[in-house]
């Protein structure tokens, strides 16, 4: 098969979606890699160490999308790249449709197989491909939120930590899985105080076992969250339905129950966000107030570490992506049931029920494609 490697292209978005290392395994299973020069740069990867690697590096993006039977991304292609997109194309990469109808419309429109990594699932319902970047944005997100809340920032003027004589700050974090898990761990790991809430108790008990003293766990209701945010200043957003749109927890009418410089991160952005008040911010403006609150929601925190985050994302998506290479998407799906949870756009029709039920759009069960 012949593998495609774009250069990022959204809003300082530094990963690249293959290091010299995959097309080296690429090129032992006896298929052809091509990577757009200076793709691996911003993650520290040279084109010399593409080409040691066995891949071909092509001048454009326009290139890259015209010869690829499989394009390699990190991000959803934005905008100007849907033109590039080809009937019968696969792309694998982060698409998050449910967060962006247009998105949505244009890959339908070009007839593409769009294979989601947000999507595949394993039979324990976990996903292995948003794992790595959702451990990433975890501990960014307390990273990010400890810096904004420097008065400097626009924040509170608050320590995370404290120190001897004075109470560390306190931390909400929405949501007990990949992303809160990793937030409370570092927050709790600063010295401040830190709740986790949760719809699930099964969880809820699970992190009471291995967190440190200096984390609670709370259900997640509104009334519970209405009296936490009071008292909070940080709070981050860690929910998430696959596939779908994120639950708004935090309404615009709390933001007035919370104290002036509060900090809200909101890492769900990328899935439509779980603030109201939330919209997508990029990394050359990543904040905005609303009601004295600060609303961080940068829609790819990871792009900001992106030797740390290319490395581990690739580590996950690679034998998938040798999978389809191997195989076809059409076999490599009909065996293997994660890949094929996977897809969302395949020519023309939508097959993953959250995408159709964001935009109301007719839905194909995958199934019927075999």
């Amino acid at each position: 098969m012949i593998i495609g490697v774009p250069k990022e292209i959204k809003n300082n978005e530094n990963r690249v979606a293959l290091t010299p290392a995959g097309a080296t395994e690429f090129r032992k299973h006896g298929h052809t890699v091509y990577v757009q020069t200076e793709a691996g740069k911003g993650s520290g990867f040279s084109d010399e160490l593409y080409t040691e690697a066995g891949a071909v590096i092509l001048s454009t993006i326009e290139e890259v999308y015209g010869i690829a039977e499989m394009i390699i991304k990190v991000k959803e292609p934005i905008a100007s790249e849907y033109e590039l997109i080809n009937e019968d194309q696969l792309l694998f990469t982060y698409f998050h449709f449910a967060s962006s109808e247009p998105l949505t419309h244009a890959m339908i429109s070009r007839k593409a197989v769009c294979l989601a990594y947000e999507t595949v699932e394993k039979t324990d319902r976990s996903l292995p491909l948003l794992v790595p970047m959702s451990e990433v944005a975890g501990r960014m997100a307390v990273q990010e939120g400890a810096k904004y809340l420097e008065k400097p920032m626009g924040g509170f003027g608050i320590l995370l930590g404290g120190v001897a004589g004075v109470k560390p700050a306190n931390v909400l974090v929405l949501g007990g899985g990949i992303v809160g898990t990793q937030s409370a761990k570092m927050a709790s790991g600063l010295g401040a105080n830190v709740t986790i809430v949760d719809i699930s108790l099964p969880r809820l008990r699970y992190l009471e076992d291995i967190m440190p003293a200096n984390v609670d766990t709370v259900m997640s209701n509104e009334y519970n969250i209405r009296e936490l945010v009071k008292s909070a200043n940080l709070i981050i957003g860690g929910v998430l339905i696959p596939g779908a749109k994120a639950p708004s927890l935090i309404t615009r009418d709390m933001l007035k129950l919370m104290k002036p410089g509060t900090v809200m991160v909101d890492v769900a952005i990328d899935q439509g966000g779980c603030f109201e008040t939330s919209k997508a911010t990029t990394h050359e403006d990543p904040i905005y107030e609303v009601d004295g609150v600060v609303h961080y929601c940068v829609a790819n925190m990871p792009g900001a570490v992106p030797y740390t985050s290319t490395l581990a994302l690739t580590n996950a998506t690679l034998p998938y992506a040798l999978q389809l290479a191997n195989q076809g998407w059409r076999l490599a799906c009909s065996k293997n049931e994660e890949l094929l949870k996977g897809l969302n756009v395949v020519n023309g029709k939508i097959v993953f029920k959250g995408v159709s039920d964001a935009w109301n759009l007719p839905y194909t069960d995958v199934k019927e494609l075999f």
